[in-house]
């Protein structure tokens, strides 16, 4: 069965005064075999509180039986994913 992309798009500045509209974005999704991918690809600044944004993003999908995808992130916030040991957690997607 193939899993069902629902696609959050995020800003040129990831940070906290994204937090509500973030969450929102994902929070009723609850379908099973979905799979949640945050696309970075606009993203050039990405501050700590954005990484614990995406933490409530993956606890949200284990949740429902989904899976997280990050894609597209640039080389600074491929960084600082990588400093944050995220891709031990996520599949992240050049």
């Amino acid at each position: 069965m193939l899993k069902k992309e629902f696609i959050i798009k995020a800003p040129e500045r990831f940070d906290f005064s994204l937090h509500q509209i973030f969450r929102d974005s994902y929070i009723n999704v609850e379908s099973h075999n979905k799979v949640l991918v945050l696309d970075l690809s606009l993203t050039s600044y990405m501050d700590s509180s954005a990484l614990g944004m995406i933490l409530l993003l993956k606890e949200h999908a284990d949740n429902v039986s989904a899976s997280v995808i990050i894609r597209k992130p640039n080389a600074t916030v491929n960084k600082i994913l990588e400093i944050a040991q995220f891709h031990r957690l996520f599949i992240i997607e050049n």
